[in-house]
């Protein structure tokens, strides 16, 4: 239940940034469900992967460069769902750091309330 709970609560924040960002399109309530799937399928299987074999350059940059993997992936997720466009890898970094801090925030409130 509480898996179901945290892609409502991605998706909410998902059609918010879409709101704000012009550069991020969602058009409707399922494509951003389904982006909250994806980046959680890709976070999961491709990021680690990436992550691997970025890592020297991860090291030098100090750490720097998972910015830059974590908009590949949202890119990859704009190109594996219809409803969801990213206009440039720019815009797909800002909105994976928004999105980051955003359920950041939300997830401190969630856990915060639980115990």
């Amino acid at each position: 239940m509480a898996l179901v709970l945290d892609f409502i609560i991605t998706s909410l924040i998902i059609l918010l940034l879409a709101n704000f960002l012009p550069g991020i399109q969602v058009t409707s309530w399922w494509s951003a469900l389904g982006v909250a799937i994806i980046l959680a399928l890709l976070n999961t299987f491709i990021k680690p992967v990436l992550v691997f074999f970025t890592f020297p350059i991860t090291v030098v940059t100090f750490g720097l460069f998972l910015f830059v993997i974590n908009a590949v992936i949202v890119i990859l997720a704009g190109k594996l769902i219809n409803g969801f466009q990213v206009s440039g890898f720019w815009y797909a970094l800002l909105f994976s750091i928004v999105l980051s801090f955003a359920k950041g925030i939300i997830d401190s409130i969630f856990v915060s309330n639980q115990q």
